[in-house]
């Protein structure tokens, strides 16, 4: 995720290990995508965006954004244009942008069912954890985030974090192989699937992809109260 915090571990050739404060995931990137250490101010809260070489709307695309991304505040004043309010921003690899004010207002999140069903549609990408593509655990991870409860990145990880629960209500994560899906109720889940390749709601033991749903499901967990 861009201005993502990442503790760095070793080098090896073009590559870096790495881990993520916030989780504690390990993992390889390059090393030309690690920046120099910053104190980001600001923090995306839409789903998706862009930043902009200029103060409006036609101006050049200079990046993609979406909810975490970090960013700071570059120099210079706001520029209203239009009715709209264009922030100067510094983008995590030093590149000067803008970007509108409205992609950084706060969003008060209460329900993670109903933030995983904001994604409705968002291709399935393994190993993605933003609205421009994600996997099964990325959205669960993202939906609970959302909520201010930070779950493991893995679906085993939040698997073994989760309390067992028999009977699923909204908000349970349901457990298959190497697979999460978010209950939206005693059945249906919404859930990132390379199925669909997309973020999509199934109902368990409806169908032919909800009857192996089912009969492949470990069990349900509930955030601790």
């Amino acid at each position: 995720m861009p201005g993502e915090a990442l503790e760095r571990l070793a080098d090896e050739g073009e590559w870096a290990w790495v881990r993520t404060p916030h989780d504690g995931y390990l993992g390889w990137v390059r090393q030309q995508e690690v920046g120099p250490a910053w104190a980001p101010e600001l923090t995306v809260t839409a789903l998706r965006a862009h930043a902009y070489a200029e103060p409006r709307v036609s101006a050049l695309i200079v990046a993609e954004l979406c909810r975490g991304a970090r960013l700071s505040r570059g120099a210079g004043e706001r520029v209203t244009e239009d009715h709209r309010c264009w922030q100067p921003v510094t983008l995590p690899d030093g590149q000067a942008a803008w970007v509108q004010e409205v992609i950084l207002a706060k969003v008060d999140v209460s329900d993670p069912a109903t933030f995983a069903l904001s994604l409705l549609g968002a291709p399935y990408v393994w190993g993605g954890r933003s609205a421009w593509g994600l996997d099964c655990s990325g959205l669960t991870q993202l939906a609970y985030a959302a909520c201010g409860a930070a779950l493991p990145r893995d679906a085993d990880q939040q698997e073994a974090a989760l309390q067992r629960v028999a009977v699923p209500q909204r908000g349970d994560l349901a457990f298959f192989p190497g697979h999460v899906g978010l209950m939206l109720d005693g059945r249906r889940m919404v859930h990132a699937n390379a199925t669909a390749m997309a973020v999509s709601v199934d109902t368990l033991g409806e169908g032919d992809y909800g009857g192996r749903l089912l009969a492949s499901l470990r069990g349900y967990g509930r955030w601790p109260t």
